[in-house]
């Protein structure tokens, strides 16, 4: 017979795997007999998952790469419905294009450029009035924390939301490459000095400019850096300002194409919120939402390496395969081979 205290993240992951719409613990409860409402409540609300156990999960999963490419941006779940959720906050939503209560998640996500495979391998929840911490605080720790584990990469694509110069100084000061948008309000330079600053979207571009991109300094920077910036025409009503600390680039299609990597994160997002209820826990405590999001990021992992494994499957295929794939013969595609009850 099953004691309380055995209910572990196993069996929650196995919940958000196999769950189509309803990610309750009250769902789960009804269907899961064994344990209790309360049981669960009270388990969620004492564990503390890390972004630690993400990158012990992905780790074996991965196809390091030294060209491989670190993309950091982040998302907001939405808590419209919970005013009283811990940890939420207004903040601006890409995804709706206004103001939302929600809980801000950055990601960072790894591109390995040859197979264009990617996986989360870190994340912070951005929960300023607990830890003090910026979104660029975060960026900062996660940067380190890659190369304190020695994960082989070479470029850094950050949003322009990102793009402080404390971010580029140190991305560029590790020796990497950094690809970001500037804002078109950014105050730049191509003068060498013989002119003021002007806004980045005010800059006079001839053909070659246009082709090879052009060196600026950024306004604030050090008086002897300089970056390369392009000029990316995405369409009639939107153009790009795109920089890099890598002064060999002299192509303004090799620039869009390496910033366009930027988007996998993207792809990440719409997986996670669509298929591993990463914002649907209703639950009030903080440190129970912490844990939800720690075991979606988990299930979005799983998901996405049995996609690869197919190797023609989307993980959209493979979430809707779980209805029909009970009696599959292939152990490793059953929901509790998926995670450890020590990882």
């Amino acid at each position: 017979m099953y004691q309380e205290k055995s209910f572990s993240k196993l069996d929650y992951c196995q919940f958000l795997i196999s769950s189509q719409i309803n990610y309750t613990l009250t769902h789960l409860a009804e269907h899961l007999k064994k344990f209790s409402h309360d049981t669960i409540n009270r388990y969620l609300r004492g564990e503390k998952l890390s972004p630690r156990l993400l990158f012990e999960q992905v780790q074996p999963l991965l196809e390091p790469d030294p060209e491989a490419h670190l993309i950091f941006d982040d998302t907001v779940l939405d808590k419209s419905f919970g005013p009283h959720i811990e940890t939420t906050r207004k903040q601006w939503s890409g995804n709706e294009k206004k103001v939302i209560r929600g809980i801000g998640v950055i990601s960072l996500v790894y591109v390995n450029p040859k197979t264009e495979r990617f996986w989360v391998i870190d994340y912070r929840i951005f929960d300023p009035d607990s830890d003090g911490k910026s979104k660029l605080d975060h960026v900062r720790e996660m940067l380190r924390s890659v190369m304190h584990r020695e994960v082989p990469f070479r470029t850094v694509l950050i949003d322009a939301w990102y793009a402080a110069k404390e971010i580029m100084l140190l991305i560029d000061g590790l020796g990497k490459i950094f690809y970001c948008p500037l804002k078109s309000n950014r105050q730049v330079d191509d003068s060498g000095g013989q002119k003021p600053y002007q806004r980045v979207d005010e800059l006079d571009w001839d053909e070659k400019g246009s082709a090879e991109g052009k060196l600026i300094k950024i306004r604030g920077f050090p008086k002897d850096y300089k970056v390369k910036l392009f000029r990316v025409v995405v369409s009639s009503r939107r153009t790009e300002w795109i920089v890099t600390n890598d002064l060999t680039q002299g192509s303004a299609h090799g620039a869009q194409e390496a910033s366009a990597v930027r988007w996998k994160v993207e792809e990440f997002h719409r997986e996670a919120k669509q298929l591993t209820g990463i914002e649907l826990c209703q639950c009030r405590k903080g440190r129970i939402q912490r844990n939800h999001i720690a075991c979606a990021l988990l299930v979005w992992t799983r998901l996405k390496d049995l996609a690869y494994q197919s190797g023609q499957k989307t993980v959209y295929q493979i979430k809707r395969g779980l209805l029909q794939t009970i009696s599959c013969s292939n152990s490793r595609t059953q929901p509790s081979k998926w995670f450890s009850r020590k990882s």
